[in-house]
């Protein structure tokens, strides 16, 4: 005799994963006011297992972002703040040796957290930024030969300014394309700015900031995210959106089969928070730019008309066809 599922059981963990982000949430806004889309895609990046690059002018709150995440969850956190005489083994770690045992023993880096706060990623030498990209895509650090693995979950978040500010580098096109979204904060409304006022002027709300999220809850939501149904025609769709960057004669560059891995990942996210276990193509359409922009190249004669990639992003989405089934 067949045995009837529980419906309850089987929805429980996508009805966690929706109440635990909304702890982490409403912890987040209590220091970010007035940034609930900017904070929804945050969450939306660490569930899909990635990398949040936030690029914005100084003092709009992206490392304060960065680091209400951090403190919204019960995890290590490390901070390196990127600067021009940086070595790679400020990040990764170096083997020292040990005149009581005469050996060499490696001394973790700061990449050795659950969350690592990137301030100012640009200020460091691409040779330096080159020291992320193991561990970003692999999980895992080298050091002279020998392989460590991170814990798990792992997530970068990093900030930078602009790249025409004084006394910056640009991020090669390999650091880039591991970042899963490239977010911006942009100043706040006259009422958040002025309520900003009101809750920073006095004390640091900051320091206030409780975990309301453990490490083991966070890597079940994760879980969670992943099994998300994605149908044949929602991929087809991400196949379709991506391949229509590298065929564009406005782009030198396309994305790359990483960004289609990213999109479709965070597209599980998008969807679980909604409170969905499967995806539709609008969860596609909401995240294209995020996680598709920061990847291309505009041709010499596109950044000649000032035109930006999130631009070409908006036009290739209403150029791709819209699927109908789910």
């Amino acid at each position: 005799m067949a045995v009837t599922p529980d419906v309850t059981d089987a929805t429980a963990p996508l009805e966690d994963l929706v109440d635990t982000a909304h702890r982490i949430r409403n912890a987040i806004e209590s220091v970010i006011e007035g940034k609930s889309d900017v904070v929804r895609l945050t969450l939306t990046v660490l569930l899909a297992e990635g990398h949040l690059l936030i690029e914005d002018v100084p003092g709009v709150g992206k490392t304060m972002l960065a680091k209400a995440l951090a403190r919204s969850i019960d995890c290590p956190v490390k901070r390196v703040q990127f600067t021009p005489d940086l070595l790679p083994s400020d990040i990764t770690g170096v083997s020292a040796y040990n005149q009581q045992t005469r050996e060499f023993e490696f001394k973790p880096g700061p990449v050795f957290a659950n969350i690592v706060v990137g301030d100012e990623i640009n200020r460091a030498s691409p040779k330096t930024q080159s020291a992320l990209l193991e561990c970003m895509e692999e999980h895992q650090v080298t050091v002279d030969g020998v392989t460590y693995a991170l814990e798990s979950p792992f997530m970068v978040i990093a900030t930078q300014n602009p790249i025409e500010m004084e006394g910056t580098y640009p991020l090669p096109e390999a650091q880039r394309d591991r970042f899963t979204a490239k977010i911006a904060m942009g100043y706040p409304e006259p009422a958040a700015e002025l309520e900003m006022l009101d809750v920073h002027g006095a004390s640091q709300p900051l320091d206030k900031m409780e975990p309301v999220a453990t490490t083991a809850e966070v890597a079940a939501l994760i879980r969670a995210v992943r099994a998300v149904y994605v149908s044949q025609p929602v991929k087809r769709y991400a196949v379709d959106m991506v391949a229509a960057t590298r065929s564009s004669t406005d782009l030198r560059l396309g994305a790359s089969p990483r960004a289609t891995l990213h999109l479709v990942r965070s597209a599980r996210a998008h969807a679980a928070l909604s409170g969905r276990d499967y995806v539709i193509p609008d969860d596609l359409q909401d995240l294209a730019v995020p996680v598709l922009a920061h990847r291309l190249l505009p041709s010499l004669e596109a950044q000649g008309q000032r035109r930006q990639p999130e631009q070409f992003v908006a036009e290739l989405l209403r150029r791709v066809p819209v699927p109908d089934a789910h």
